[in-house]
């Protein structure tokens, strides 16, 4: 299928600071209000099946109680487990619960990390085995500095593809399926490309559009575009920017930008996004991934998915319209387009009552066929 190369306007390079923190009516599109009973999928319902496998090994694990989440799942969850894992020579921190059934893999946004889906893990991890993994640069993972690789790009959705094949391999030790938001979305779609045999089903939530990439702009406006990602990047205007952006009340703000229920930016969230930005080297990791406007689009690697994709979509999402993100129900592996109403940009955060059973009913649909 032909992806129109319109359907995203010009968006000046200013509008970078959007996508600070996460990054046509459709006839298959259904409204979500309330959580689902079942999920239907084109050609049927497949009867779900469980697994039993061990948890992965770990050393210097932390145990976190799922109370300390929400006081009223204490008796509906279990309990969450935090690890470390060596990828390359690097430390990736990871967080896991969940001894039987299929195996999903969250993967957060840009900026965020394992922590943004701490109202999901303790759930779904009652009948799966579930783990979330801080990319590398982000959250508690080891942030290298990007300008000690020379010419080549580190920070790009085929290392983060890579990394995120290697860690079910290694430490999942099983196919699994992937859950995603944001540009979460392109390292899961990219690490379906790169290994086929890895990935069970992908869910998309509020995946990123992209709409910086430079195959979105005019030709007039990408030296432009090239000019300002220069200036961030490569003069102290960027380190600026960062430490504006780098504190309570700019990442409250920013959350209050992308959750349209807003009482679910808590001081909580705001210190879950905010500490691991302090580290040493996140703001190196920050300026180079918001000049990266080239690698993959959603539109480019959708067409070369084999597995079971589901789209979910907040439609309050100031930064991925739901507009332009409904052509995304259009592609072959696309199953179904669900609307979530009133929710923004980070559907697992903030409507997780709506986000888990989905995951729930999706997973169980196709793991006998997986």
């Amino acid at each position: 299928m032909a992806f129109a190369t319109t359907i995203s306007p010009w968006t000046l390079p200013f509008s970078i600071f959007n996508f600070t923190f996460s990054h046509f009516s459709h006839p298959r599109t259904k409204m979500m209000s309330s959580p689902p009973t079942h999920y239907f999928r084109r050609n049927g319902v497949g009867p779900p099946t469980a697994r039993t496998n061990r948890a992965p090994t770990s050393v210097h694990v932390l145990r976190v109680h799922c109370s300390s989440v929400d006081p009223s799942l204490a008796d509906k969850c279990v309990d969450v487990l935090t690890s470390s894992w060596k990828w390359r020579e690097f430390s990736i921190r990871y967080q896991f619960a969940g001894e039987r059934g299929p195996a999903l893999v969250l993967v957060h946004g840009f900026g965020a990390n394992s922590d943004h889906w701490r109202k999901n893990i303790p759930i779904l991890a009652k009948t799966h085995r579930v783990y979330s993994i801080d990319l590398i640069g982000y959250g508690y993972s080891d942030k290298p500095n990007p300008r000690e690789f020379q010419n080549e790009s580190f920070y790009t959705f085929e290392t983060w593809g890579k990394q995120l094949n290697d860690f079910c391999v290694e430490v999942v030790k099983d196919s699994a399926f992937f859950i995603c938001n944001s540009i979460g979305g392109l390292v899961g779609l990219q690490a379906a490309v790169m290994e086929p045999q890895i990935c069970k089903g992908i869910m998309l939530i509020n995946i990123s559009l992209r709409m910086l990439h430079i195959k979105k702009q005019p030709w007039f406006g990408r030296p432009i575009i090239r000019s300002f990602q220069s200036l961030l990047r490569d003069t102290a205007l960027g380190k600026l920017f960062y430490r504006a952006v780098a504190t309570p009340e700019s990442v409250r703000n920013i959350l209050c930008q992308c959750y349209y229920d807003t009482s679910q930016v808590t001081e909580e969230l705001v210190q879950k996004i905010l500490l691991p930005g302090l580290e040493p080297g996140a703001a190196e990791v920050f300026l180079e991934f918001i000049c990266y406007s080239e690698g993959p689009l959603p539109e480019e690697l959708l067409p070369q998915v084999k597995c079971p994709v589901l789209v979910v979509w907040g439609d309050k999402d100031p930064w991925e319209p739901i507009e332009l993100g409904r052509a995304y129900g259009n592609f072959d592996c696309v199953e179904d387009f669900v609307v979530l109403p009133d929710v923004g940009h980070c559907p697992q955060d903030e409507a997780p009552h709506l986000v888990n059973p989905l995951v729930e009913s999706f997973v169980s649909l196709h793991v006998s066929k997986a």
